[in-house]
């Protein structure tokens, strides 16, 4: 019986025999999700589908001395940047709320410390820059509309 593969290059191969295909899982240029042609079939299967070769993928023992691959911690966004940006972005809609542009400073700053200190590489390093700009803007605004009140209207203002 003859069979196709698709290479991990994306390339088909084949006709290809049965023993031809075994050679390529030992040698690792094949595996369970190599997608195969079965000569006669109506559609591309996988080559961990094919019962004749049940017996290739039933207990493969470990390899000697080989280390087990972990999966890979997710990227995710520094929770701390996105709030950075948030609180400055709520800082400017809220006209001047002194609160809403300390938190955004204190945020963003937290975020950025992570990120440069995290060993891999976390995301949000745009949105921490965002958010500490946005907040440190606000709340010079909005020093310098106090000021400006005190100047120009010192008695509107109680303490």
């Amino acid at each position: 019986m003859n069979y196709r593969i698709v290479g991990a290059d994306g390339k088909v191969y084949g006709p290809i025999e049965l023993d031809q295909i075994q050679r390529w899982l030992a040698e690792g240029r094949a595996d369970n999700r190599t997608p195969v042609y079965v000569e006669g079939a109506s559609n591309w299967t996988y080559l961990g589908l094919l019962p004749e070769l049940s017996a290739a993928f039933a207990a493969a023992p470990p390899a000697l001395g080989g280390t087990t691959a972990s999966a890979a911690p997710a990227r995710g966004t520094n929770g701390f940047a996105t709030a950075g940006l948030i609180f400055g972005l709520l800082s400017w809609a809220c006209c001047c709320c002194l609160p809403l542009n300390l938190l955004g400073l204190v945020f963003s700053i937290i975020a950025l410390v992570q990120i440069q200190s995290q060993p891999q590489r976390q995301e949000g390093r745009l949105f921490a820059l965002m958010g500490l700009v946005l907040s440190a803007a606000n709340l010079l605004f909005s020093l310098g509309a106090l000021a400006l009140q005190l100047v120009l209207n010192p008695g509107a203002i109680h303490w």
